[in-house]
């Protein structure tokens, strides 16, 4: 049987064709006549019968003509369209919402936009990713640019800001964490130190001695790890360098050789986009190894000081059992130094590049043929580099298990300090396929670090103190760094 009351406070009629309803009372059966106002201030829809049943679609028409904004031609809606003559209406700014709800935001919470004023738009990112590994909402991307940049909304998690090494992440607090009270001094305090080559013919095409790719090679043939981060060429633009997962010895020794320009390969710790080329584990079960420069490594050994989850990186953050860092003094700026320095001013096309290398304070290129095309003083490539560079005091990669440079041996030799237990793992699986003795010149790399050091000193806007708090306030950043406060408050 069919309810067929109508709807209250709707006149209805009964079977037999009385009125019933009056005043909004019913007492029949009956069936609603026209619509009215009903109880929830609404309206019976024109578009649906007494059943239910949808009919014809009636559209309401426009008022007028041109109250809406054609943006076809790629145009911003950026005025407002059918305001009467005469009226002028100003769009208020972003900063309306505070007062719309007089509530007062928490003072220790942090945006994207604090980092992307203080660090990314001051020209200070040294794109290691860190950012794009710690957020939990994968809200932060990498832009065609290679920065990092907000792809949907921002939580104010402050993930972001506190494990930047050149925001809220103090660095040198994080040496100590992760090697203990003497791993600020010199050239840190290492298990042990070599200067090694590899001897096999494809170290040709490596970089000096051929020792982390070494390392890698055998990791990986021992069932140790089931992959490597490290650096390709990219396939679109000669010599950019972009993040890739080595899972077998010949993949490491194809793309062996340094690049000088990041990654941001901790932006590129999301499992998915390998999973084609590793095994069939559980996450958990997974284990690789990352060579990154000393900043990123700082980045990965302080994510996973933390049980958080990271969004889409964070099996892959947990999977980096073994960490080898570059000596680095400074990195570079793809554009700036292929296209300015090298192309434009130097005219060497970076097609005919074969080898790069950066040795006794000169950079060095080399073509296909293995002829010398530049050997040139480092600094004058200053304006290429990354401006964020000039405040790492972090020269040997304090933070690793291995670091491997040029600095402290002899040509066609590696030097190698093993850090940690994890190191020295690694190095015996290594070593009996090594040429190698004890470090040549140690001093070689304590002054080179030395010199870093001082050099972050004059940069470092903030106090460099590693027994202070591992994470800095953006407050207490932007006091040193004059800084504006929340920027994602003000008018934009």
């Amino acid at each position: 049987m069919t309810d067929r009351s109508p709807l209250p406070g709707v006149p209805g009629t009964s079977d037999d064709g009385d009125e019933c309803c009056t005043d909004g009372q019913c007492t029949c059966g009956g069936q609603a006549s026209e619509p009215k106002a009903i109880a929830d201030g609404g309206m019976k829809s024109a578009n649906v019968d007494e059943n239910g049943s949808l009919g014809d679609v009636q559209f309401t028409e426009p008022a007028a003509e041109g109250t809406s904004q054609d943006i076809e031609n790629g145009d911003s809606p950026d005025h407002r369209v059918g305001v009467p003559d005469g009226v002028d209406l100003d769009t208020p700014g972003y900063s309306i919402r505070s007062e719309m709800n007089d509530i007062e935001e928490p003072d220790d919470k942090t945006w994207f936009m604090e980092l992307d004023t203080a660090v990314i738009d001051d020209g200070r990112c040294i794109q290691c990713g860190t950012c794009v590994a710690s957020c939990p909402s994968d809200s932060i991307g990498i832009g065609d640019d290679g920065l990092p940049e907000l792809v949907k909304m921002c939580t104010g998690c402050s993930l972001c800001w506190d494990f930047c090494p050149r925001g809220g992440l103090r660095y040198e607090r994080q040496w100590k964490i992760t090697g203990g009270e003497d791993n600020v001094k010199g050239a840190g305090d290492p298990i042990t130190e070599f200067s090694a080559k590899v001897e096999e013919e494809w170290r040709e095409n490596a970089q000096d001695g051929g020792v982390v790719s070494s390392v890698l090679i055998h990791l990986l043939e021992d069932g140790e790890i089931d992959g490597a981060l490290i650096a390709t060429e990219g396939e679109d633009e000669a010599w950019k360098a972009e993040s890739f997962l080595a899972t077998t010895p010949e993949e490491v020794i194809e793309n062996a050789g340094s690049f000088y320009n990041q990654t941001m390969a901790l932006g590129n710790l999301d499992l998915d986009q390998w999973e084609h080329k590793l095994p069939d584990k559980d996450p958990e079960d997974l284990s690789l190894a990352m060579v990154g420069t000393p900043c990123e490594i700082e980045g990965i050994r302080a994510l996973q000081d933390f049980s958080w989850e990271y969004g889409s990186q964070d099996g892959g953050a947990r999977a980096v059992d073994y960490t080898i860092a570059l000596m680095c003094t400074k990195n570079f700026n793809y554009e700036r130094l292929i296209g300015e320095q090298l192309e434009e001013k130097r005219g060497i096309s970076p097609e005919e590049i074969g080898k790069f290398d950066i040795l006794h304070g000169n950079m060095y290129i080399y073509d296909h043929d293995g002829e010398k095309m530049l050997e040139e003083d480092i600094e004058n490539f200053h304006d290429a580099a990354l401006k964020g560079c000039d405040e790492c005091a972090d020269f040997t990669g304090f933070t690793s298990d291995i670091t491997v440079g040029s600095v402290g041996s002899s040509d066609d030799y590696s030097s190698v300090i093993i850090r940690t237990e994890q190191g020295l793992d690694a190095w015996e699986h290594t070593e009996a396929d090594l040429d190698y003795h004890d470090l040549e010149d140690r001093s070689a790399i304590g002054g080179l670090q030395s010199w870093d050091k001082k050099k972050a000193f004059n940069s470092l806007e903030r106090p460099f103190d590693p027994d202070a708090p591992r994470f800095i306030e953006y407050t207490e950043h932007a006091e040193n760094y004059g800084t504006v406060l929340n920027p994602h408050e003000a008018d934009h």
